[in-house]
């Protein structure tokens, strides 16, 4: 009875009343939005919009622009050194993993949720005013200071997750709704960081700019305090807690030797470290005043990564609408060629043909990053189903994130590979006569990714792909998953004192 209810409100936030088409437009999300209050509670939607709209979102693309600036304005470093640096910022996400592990392991107080997001929004807020504060800041310590960034975001992330996957568990028929309230916060978070980045790097400064950078930290803090959590008593949590970390260790290293698993986690990994980035070069090159260089203004480049977020968004939509019925290596394939052929654009730009055709250097680039964003976004979909398609029953959530780490080495190794080629072709800060040379080996390895399209199963993204005993019995990794607690933001004048703790 309780699950007709849910569907019938589901289907009462979809559907709406009657009424015209712009106020059905206008009020079917807020709807939506409203459901997702009714069944999961006002404050996770709340925690939700603040971690993955303000934190991942907003903050995510304002450093992305901000920072880039800084590095070539202020450090006035060599752009295959920022590239190699940028890796350090990945560091944090490779370690994700940790961080979730750290907060079950080592509570705070008898709390294991409250104090890490407190500490995640003190690092954050206190790296980025560092940064903005600080002026002749050695390189290192900016660079500690950026990882410091990093860290909090990612710890942030953990902690809602868990949130998110308990709701999970709890309401299953909501979790397409939650993941898209987590795209949806995050997409249009990053729409408004970029939009707004140029602005401030071009009044503030670029060190003015990174200012911005201390408040959506600040705002984690404000979630630690007011986040409720049940206070834990049990002086043998840490014990049993180390236990299932090593169950789940050595549960993880058993099924992660199935060819069904090793296999395709191997070519999304290849897929991703082989898409070396030249982003740095590229970014030195049209930004760059003396000419023939386009020499882009800070607010247009953040105005074609705005443009560019949207396009995104456009890209998860035409994904879920005329390709989630293809098989795996169908959609992989072609998503992979088109992904090595668009940087041919790349290529174009670099070397100024849009010019002999007629076509403005401003126009052509944003055409270029609506391009490149949808078919990049395509490309990443269908490997996100795969990867929740790998997770054994029993471990989802242990499993995600072992897949999600290996993606996340796979990106540092592109962002590493791509300071190599920039470094060897000699691309400095003012001579960009070999920078074409590196998109072109870019492009190449891009292409090279295909020979190992076998790697990737013909099923359909429907099929269930794990052996059937992993999937009808219980997992290696099963006896090691923990039910984590629901987290909800405390109601700021109705504090709740007693509660049932979980079992």
């Amino acid at each position: 009875m309780l699950e007709e209810d849910q569907e019938e409100r589901i289907a009462g936030a979809s559907a709406g009343d009657g009424g015209g088409g712009w106020e059905r437009a206008v009020m079917e999300p807020v709807r939506w939005v409203g459901m997702l209050c009714q069944e999961l509670g006002g404050t996770f939607v709340a925690g939700v919009v603040l971690v993955y709209g303000l934190s991942q979102g907003f903050a995510g693309s304002f450093f992305r622009v901000a920072s880039d600036y800084y590095w070539k304005d202020v450090q006035r470093v060599q752009p295959a050194t920022v590239q190699f640096l940028s890796v350090f910022f990945y560091i944090p996400w490779v370690l994700k993993p940790l961080w979730g592990i750290l907060t079950d392991v080592f509570p705070v107080r008898g709390y294991r949720r409250r104090p890490y997001f407190l500490f995640a929004g003190v690092l954050g807020t206190t790296s980025a005013a560092i940064v903005a504060m600080v002026n002749g800041l050695p390189m290192t310590s900016a660079v500690l200071s950026f990882v410091g960034i990093s860290t909090a975001v990612a710890i942030a992330d953990v902690t809602i997750d868990a949130c998110i996957a308990k709701n999970g568990i709890d309401k299953p028929a909501l979790v397409p709704d939650m993941q898209s309230l987590c795209a949806f916060s995050s997409s249009l978070g990053a729409l408004i960081g970029y939009a707004t980045s140029g602005m401030f790097v071009h009044h503030l400064g670029p060190q003015g700019a990174l200012s911005v950078m201390a408040f959506p930290p600040a705002m984690l803090v404000f979630l630690g305090f007011f986040i409720y959590e049940l206070k834990m008593y049990q002086h043998n949590v840490k014990d049993k807690v180390l236990n299932k970390v090593h169950m789940a260790v050595k549960g993880m290293a058993q099924t992660i030797k199935y060819p069904v698993v090793w296999k395709p986690s191997l070519y999304m990994f290849l897929s991703l470290a082989l898409s070396i980035s030249t982003h740095e070069g590229q970014f030195y090159w049209y930004t760059n005043k003396e000419p023939p260089n386009p020499g882009f203004s800070q607010e247009f480049v953040g105005m074609v990564h705005a443009i560019g977020a949207v396009a995104s968004m456009v890209g998860v939509l035409i994904y879920h609408k005329y390709l989630k019925d293809y098989p795996f290596r169908s959609i992989l394939f072609y998503a992979q060629l088109l992904y090595g052929v668009s940087g041919l654009l790349d290529l174009t730009f670099v070397l100024r043909w849009n010019l002999l055709v007629g076509v403005p250097d401003a126009v052509f680039v944003t055409l270029e990053e609506c391009c490149s964003r949808v078919i990049g976004r395509v490309r990443l979909m269908p490997m996100m189903v795969l990867s929740t398609k790998l997770c054994p029953p029993g471990a989802e959530g242990t499993f995600f994130a072992l897949l999600m780490c290996i993606d996340s080495v796979g990106m540092l190794a592109a962002k590493a590979g791509g300071a190599a080629v920039l470094r060897g072709l000699r691309v400095t800060r003012t001579d960009f006569g070999r920078l074409w040379l590196a998109v072109l080996v870019r492009n190449l390895l891009r292409l090279s990714t295909l020979a190992a399209i076998t790697l990737v199963p013909t099923a359909d993204q429907t099929d269930v792909l794990l052996p059937r005993e992993l999937v009808d019995g219980r997992s290696p990794v099963a006896d090691a998953g923990d039910d984590e607690e629901r987290l909800q933001l405390t109601m700021l004048t109705d504090h709740v004192d007693n509660e049932e703790e979980n079992a």
